[in-house]
């Protein structure tokens, strides 16, 4: 896509006025054939390619010309020149280069839509490195250049035994043979043609004459006429090559298209490597904040950090202090991140919104030709900013040419306007009366250039929250004007003067500083009311979900009540231990830790857990141990041990069932039927579980194996049962289960 010539002078004229002009030739400068700044298209696709090619390493492509014209002559069935075919060539020969280094991502994929048709190599071949034509391909071709180079020589040969002739040698210049339009020539004296018979071909700054001589006339003539064949047989390969490629018109159009954007993503990558720069894309937004931001047409810049969150931002301060600088740097860098054109900030702190155009009104628009004075030239160029939308504007010296106090009353109606329009707006100004009327806006943010009262000299650092002073008698001094003049001018500027300029900044920094204060009061007051808020729902919620666990613990108590009941009407010590089970499941358990001890365990301490004796046999820290019960080792809480030597002092009122005690962590079925074997084993699980054991072992033997295989029957049956293992050989090995309850 073309951009319109008016568009185009725009976009110059804003280079132009933010000093781009030499940042942007540049960049220009790593394209492979002109382009547009603006790439076309979805940007956030393009950015994406731009930062995977910016991750790894290629060469530059070549220069290439526009295909235009030839996409023309190929549509109309033309003949190339071997010169447009090989930009062709050049073309197709990069992106290979690409496909052959077989790069992953997004880069690798999209060289991998490169697909070459067999017809463009068989047109490719006859192309050298450097585009010229591989005449060894064809033997005819390869003889007539062996016949140009034998007449050659013959010239060459020729024209050295005249420069050795006694009689010729009086009048020639010098002794080398000269090509003037492509033709051999001598240089020889007036008079020559005595002993010298040929055409004068061109005369020296030194009035000699270039004579190509007739002897020589024969073997260019034959090189002409050499010259014509190989000519005609050049033409002959350019048509048919010309034919070949007609036929792939929608490949070069593909091509074509792809180069541009990649051209495009290229000279930006290449661009930002060489001058060390950052690639920056514009966000969705208006806000801009820049740091470490150094404008390209300063030498040795001080990187500016700058906060253009709001609408308005009114610098003000020091004359000559860099204000107009730090105007451009904001507009610079939103022109750049529009274009995606590299520039030096850093880009993980810096934010650059996006706007639909960037406007300067930076020079003073009078001059003798327009007829027009400063002030009307301003409001001409500020009409003109109504038309836009979305748009950011800089606005240099906004009161130029006309009266400050009602300047400051105008620009004010004006900024107000722009804001609702949606214009973002960033101004330089030495009104303090203005800054002051803008001020009290929440939406606008103050800044001004710093003055070095000490060394009297701006610092080229800027500060945001204040308005600034002019300096002038500073500046004026410090730029020659006669100290005595700097001296009267201030007498006749006067105190008064002098404090309602102070007055007038003081009064604009402390009714900031209130609305900022009030802000902050304000925000910290919602936030209370939301922490109120949220305190009362949590309140709410805890009570809901207390009484839906009463509810809960009431009905399963009731169910375990129903089940105890049961347990207690039946006759059997079986089916006791059952229904006994069956309560415990239902029974919510128990999720307290017991209450820590200060009670200290060390290997080798005798211990009881639960209703069995043990030893301790090892410690993991203070919290875990060890113990070893009837050969059987079990890792335990310390909580749950006891020193068999201490006698609880308190007496501990318990629960207890009817049931005969055997429960142990092993149970010997040698010699039993199967049938009987396992009415012993439920009986001793269950008597387990009631202990609370969760591992016993069960000796069961080898012999036939019936026995065993009952054991693992009944095992695998019970509901109480979590898994079972043979023991290991000290424990009896495939005679014996380890049991975990």
């Amino acid at each position: 896509m073309r951009v319109d010539s008016h568009k185009k002078s725009k976009i110059e004229l804003l280079i132009t006025q933010l000093d781009l002009r030499e940042h942007i030739e540049q960049f220009k400068s790593f394209f492979s054939r002109e382009h547009e700044l603006y790439i076309e298209g979805d940007q956030e696709l393009h950015f994406r390619y731009i930062k995977a090619l910016d991750a790894i390493e290629f060469k530059a492509p070549p220069k290439v010309a526009d295909f235009f014209a030839i996409k023309g002559h190929l549509k109309k069935h033309g003949v190339l020149n071997f010169e447009q075919i090989f930009e062709i060539v050049k073309i197709v020969r990069y992106f290979r280069y690409f496909q052959n280094r077989q790069l992953d991502g997004i880069i690798g994929e999209w060289m991998s839509k490169f697909v070459i048709d067999p017809k463009f190599t068989e047109v490719e071949k006859y192309f050298t490195h450097d585009g010229k034509f591989e005449e060894n391909l064809d033997e005819t071709l390869f003889a007539l250049s062996a016949r140009i180079k034998e007449h050659k020589n013959n010239m060459g040969s020729s024209l050295k035994r005249m420069m050795s002739n006694s009689k010729l040698a009086g009048y020639l210049v010098d002794t080398q043979v000269h090509l003037l339009n492509n033709e051999e020539c001598l240089l020889v004296r007036g008079g020559f043609n005595h002993v010298l018979k040929g055409a004068i071909i061109g005369r020296s700054t030194g009035g000699f004459f270039y004579v190509s001589p007739d002897s020589i006339l024969k073997s260019k003539e034959q090189i002409r006429f050499i010259e014509q064949e190989r000519e005609t047989i050049f033409y002959r390969y350019a048509k048919e090559f010309s034919e070949k490629l007609s036929e792939l018109q929608a490949f070069i159009n593909f091509i074509d298209k792809e180069f541009t954007k990649f051209d495009n993503y290229q000279a930006r990558v290449l661009f930002s490597k060489s001058k060390n720069l950052q690639l920056v894309k514009s966000k969705n937004d208006s806000k801009i904040l820049l740091h470490d931001f150094k404008h390209p047409a300063l030498t040795h810049a001080k990187p500016i950090s700058v906060d253009f969150s709001k609408n308005i931002l009114m610098i003000t301060g020091v004359n000559a202090g860099g204000k107009t600088m730090l105007l451009k740097s904001i507009l610079a860098s939103a022109f750049m991140a529009k274009y995606v054109i590299p520039m030096s900030l850093n880009e993980t702190k810096s934010h650059v919104g996006s706007f639909k155009s960037v406007l300067a009104i930076i020079d003073d628009p009078q001059n003798v030709k327009n007829d027009i004075s400063t002030f009307a030239g301003r409001m001409q160029e500020f009409s003109k900013i109504f038309e836009h939308k979305s748009a950011l504007v800089g606005v240099d010296e906004i009161e130029l040419g006309t009266d400050s106090d009602e300047a400051a009353a105008l620009f004010k109606v004006i900024l107000d306007d722009l804001i609702k329009r949606g214009q973002k707006v960033v101004v330089t100004t030495h009104h303090k009366r203005l800054a002051a009327l803008m001020a009290d806006r929440d939406d606008v943010e103050l800044m001004a250039a710093i003055y070095d009262e000490e060394q009297r000299r701006p610092t080229y650092e800027f500060m945001q929250g204040i308005i600034g002073k002019s300096y002038a008698f500073e500046t004026a001094s410090r730029y020659g004007i006669n100290n005595a003049i700097v001296k009267e001018a201030k007498a006749v500027y006067g105190d008064n003067s002098e404090k309602l300029s102070l007055l007038i900044e003081r009064g604009s920094q402390l009714e900031r500083e209130l609305k900022l204060k009030h802000k902050k009061v304000d925000e910290k007051l919602d936030e209370i009311k939301l922490k109120e808020i949220r305190l009362k729902e949590q309140k709410e919620e805890l009570f809901r979900e207390l009484n839906e666990q009463k509810a809960v613990l009431q009905r399963s108590y009731e169910v375990a009540i129903g089940e105890a009941k049961s347990a207690a009407k039946a006759g059997d010590s079986q089916s006791i231990h059952r229904a006994m089970d069956k309560a415990n499941k239902i029974l919510p358990k128990e999720t307290k830790e017991p209450l820590a001890r200060d009670v200290s365990f060390e290997v080798g301490d005798k211990v009881k857990y639960h209703s069995q004796k043990g030893v301790i046999v090892s410690m993991r820290g203070k919290n875990e141990a060890t113990i070893e019960v009837d050969g059987m080792r079990v890792r335990v809480k310390t909580l749950y041990l006891k020193h068999t030597q201490i006698i609880q002092a308190n007496p501990v009122t318990t629960v207890k069932v009817n049931v005969q005690k055997r429960a142990g962590l092993k149970c010997d079925l040698h010699g039993m039927r199967a049938d009987e074997a396992c009415d012993v084993l439920d009986v001793f699980i269950s008597d387990a579980l009631i202990n609370g054991w969760d591992e016993v072992i069960i000796y069961h033997g080898i012999g036939t194996g019936k026995l065993s295989y009952a054991v693992k029957n009944f095992l695998v049956a019970h509901p109480s049962v979590k898994k079972f293992e043979d023991a290991p050989q000290h424990l009896g090995g495939f005679g014996a289960k380890i049991v975990t309850l």
